[in-house]
């Protein structure tokens, strides 16, 4: 699983002042940096004098991290910048590190195996709408509006995929009404699907239905939703190799303030709301993570447009030999 794009691996508060983060992720041991300007450095782990591994031990000086094995500092680029023992750096070698932004509350990697420069920009679930909300108009995801499912066995795709699977929603969402796909478009590097739809109740038809979903695909690592009449939230789904079979799947929730109450309310209340959503998430997984994928797929009729069209789409983000459809 080598695709290219943004995927999240840490949420901000992970990775605190001058604090160096752990993790593997694309089969490789990475590190996460906080310099003394507040910006992240992620990083391959391995020091380039010795191959001491940054993550235990390495102490952040500044803007750059010192290997706890010898001293040697390495900077936001890679670069070793002191030998402390020397009177010049070592110009010639340096560490791999990867683009990363932060953003919703979240670290992002840029991967792509020929190591080109990124082509797409990473949604920001409040500005991505341009609806006139801020961050201040929600409570914070961090730190009890998150899920880490970690290790597992499924495929980026699988979860994009159920974005366009409105079938599912009945058997695994219980919801009284099959959706109603407004929007599906697939021309460019972010995709976006929209749909009506009613977690309570029992309207009569499709018709009555007065709440949905606007959802914006970041190539196949990334997803970001905005809910209307129902719940007022935005969501992050981020799903990440580890390795060849296994990924760690984030979410995060955000709810909308309720200004007709006292803050500490407020933030209950949208603690509550905020596990009703992932409890949603959760019951996927349960399908995601046992699920063998199916290509080509024995798809109804009413299911083919919207899947022919994602799977279509999904091809620009793998190399040649590694398309998992044709």
């Amino acid at each position: 699983m080598r695709p290219t794009g943004w995927f999240q691996v840490a949420w901000s508060a992970d990775v605190g002042p001058e604090q160096v983060h752990r993790m593997r992720y694309f089969g490789r041991d990475l590190v996460a940096w906080r310099g003394q300007s507040g910006r992240v450095t992620v990083m391959e782990a391995y020091c380039e004098h010795l191959g001491a591994h940054l993550g235990y031990g390495g102490t952040v000086i500044e803007d750059t991290i010192q290997c706890p094995f010898h001293g040697w500092q390495w900077n936001e680029a890679g670069r070793n910048v002191c030998i402390p023992y020397e009177e010049r750096p070592n110009l010639g070698r340096r560490i791999r590190t990867y683009p990363t932004v932060e953003c919703n509350e979240a670290i992002y990697l840029w991967h792509d195996v020929e190591r080109r420069e990124p082509w797409f920009d990473v949604p920001d679930v409040f500005a991505a709408w341009d609806d006139g909300v801020t961050a201040e108009d929600y409570h914070s995801c961090q730190p009890d509006s998150t899920l880490l499912d970690p290790g597992l066995e499924l495929h980026p795709q699988y979860v994009l995929e159920n974005g366009v699977d409105f079938a599912h929603f009945k058997y695994v969402h219980k919801v009284p009404i099959i959706p109603q796909f407004t929007r599906q478009e697939f021309e460019e590097p972010l995709a976006y699907v929209d749909f009506t739809i009613a977690f309570e109740g029992e309207p009569g038809s499709i018709e009555e239905v007065d709440s949905g979903v606007e959802a914006i695909d970041c190539g196949i690592g990334l997803a970001v939703t905005k809910s209307w009449g129902m719940i007022d939230n935005r969501t992050a789904l981020a799903v990440t190799p580890v390795d060849d079979r296994t990924c760690d799947l984030r979410f995060s929730v955000w709810i909308g303030r309720d200004h007709s109450v006292g803050e500490q309310e407020s933030a209950a209340a949208a603690v509550k709301a905020a596990r009703s959503v992932i409890a949603q998430v959760e019951a996927d997984i349960v399908i995601w993570s046992h699920q063998k994928y199916a290509d080509p797929a024995a798809l109804a009729r009413g299911e083919y447009p919207g899947f022919t069209a994602l799977r279509r789409w999904a091809q620009q983000f793998y190399p040649a030999d590694e398309r998992i459809h044709q």
